[in-house]
């Protein structure tokens, strides 16, 4: 094993904030066996490598550049309970018994993500005061009312905010209502990622950095994966690479389309400024189909984002529209100067499900939260932990689907483009 300074991240706020990395190895031997090998080293990876850490199984984690250095360390940092589909959905669609498993599941994942750091000690600037998704226009509250109400029925206090109140405690202008998830909130999203390697590492999980997975074969009933430094043997394998999935097993990277987001950072703001904006420590996001999400940093920063360009580094003038938008929404920011521009990937589904896959005897697969990776990946990774020991569909409250490959896949960038446009366009028409 050769010992690597992950020094290769990407420019962000988030890296520039989050302190030392944990300083990890490359895969350099050839006589290691695991019952599970983990492909990518982020949220996903991590938890499931922590899970499975947690109940005494061998487990090494593979990542191809450094922890957390894809989406996991360049997202917003807002931890949303839920899927993007109400409850009353899940059922109609999933039937009763798994159809609740899931609410269940994805209405404790934000939950499943503090209950995580604070068992672990992970210090990553957690606040759990809660979500805000602000409405900004009347067809779009009213199914905000409608969405609140079914959690509601369900036992969260979720509250729906009037104008004037989703004013007050964002301090944006243009909103007309919104609803209070109180489940919700928001981390740093790099030093999370951090904070779970650490974590997986101290119940003896193993985690290789810039060794990406070259070849994988069966051998001898098992799977032998190949960095082109080394290689290892597992009994079972698990794919954790989102956004950022290459076509090291067939058809699954034509099964999510990486959509691209875009983020800025301003200065720390003067403390009569910052007292302005989202003055609770909530995380903010909104109901536009090409939408902006928002938080307060630790430091006093306003942190914003949307959709971006299909490129992996940014400029400010990449940054324009999200530039005039921040001031369009927040003009108490006035003169504040910009000091980071970065761009993630975001892995997205057809049908706007994060997908779990059995790609074949011993071969799990997830990937695909559809903008709420936070907690969405940390609990799919318990659920990939508990598919390895057996556990059925209905035991981990999700849904096991057989990989299906996007039509006129190499053409996705394109559709990402045009439909850009047109939600676009939907958003400014308020319909």
């Amino acid at each position: 094993m050769r010992a690597v300074l992950q020094n290769s991240y990407p420019p962000s706020l988030w890296y520039d904030t989050a302190g030392e990395a944990p300083v990890f190895g490359q895969l350099t031997d050839y006589d290691r066996h695991y019952d599970v090998a983990i492909i990518g080293g982020g949220y996903t990876g991590l938890s499931t490598a922590l899970h499975l850490a947690e109940k005494g199984l061998t487990c090494v984690v593979l990542e191809s550049h450094g922890i957390g250095w894809g989406a996991s360390g360049r997202n917003g940092g807002q931890v949303i309970a839920g899927l993007k589909y109400d409850p009353d959905d899940l059922i109609a669609r999933f039937g009763t018994d798994l159809g609740n498993a899931m609410i269940r599941c994805v209405g404790e994942a934000a939950d499943t993500v503090f209950e995580l750091i604070a068992r672990h000690g992970i210090t990553c600037n957690a606040v759990n005061n809660g979500w805000i998704q602000a409405a900004h226009c009347e067809k779009s509250l009213a199914k905000l009312r409608i969405k609140a109400a079914q959690w509601a029925a369900r036992g969260t206090a979720s509250e729906i905010l009037e104008t004037k109140c989703v004013a007050d405690l964002t301090g944006a202008l243009g909103y007309v209502g919104g609803w209070l998830d109180p489940r919700g909130g928001k981390i740093q999203p790099l030093m999370y990622a951090f904070g779970l390697a650490k974590a997986a590492a101290s119940l003896g999980a193993d985690i290789f950095v810039n060794s990406a997975v070259k070849t994988m074969m069966r051998s001898t009933g098992q799977w032998r994966l190949g960095t082109g430094l080394g290689n290892l043997m597992a009994k079972q394998v698990v794919f954790a690479t989102n956004g950022y999935t290459d076509g090291l097993w067939p058809h699954l990277q034509e099964s999510v389309v990486p959509a691209y987001s875009i983020q800025i950072s301003t200065e720390p703001l003067a403390p009569e400024i910052r007292k302005t904006i989202l003055p609770d420590g909530q995380a903010l996001s909104e109901t536009r189909r090409i939408l902006r999400y928002s938080q307060i940093d630790a430091h006093g920063r306003l942190v914003m984002g949307t959709r971006g360009p299909a490129q992996d580094n940014a400029t400010y003038k990449d940054a324009a529209s999200l530039v005039k938008a921040m001031h369009q929404l927040f003009p108490q920011v006035g003169k504040a100067r910009l000091d980071h521009v970065w761009v993630g990937r975001v892995g997205m589904t057809a049908d706007h499900f994060p997908h779990l896959h059995q790609l074949a005897d011993g071969v799990h697969a997830a990937l695909g939260y559809n903008g709420r990776g936070v907690a969405m990946a940390t609990v799919v990774g318990r659920m990939l932990a508990q598919r390895v020991q057996g556990a059925s569909a209905l035991e981990i409250g999700f849904p096991v689907t057989p990989l299906k490959p996007i039509a006129l896949h190499r053409f996705s960038g394109l559709g990402v483009l045009a439909y850009g446009r047109w939600y676009g366009l939907l958003d400014w028409l308020k319909v």
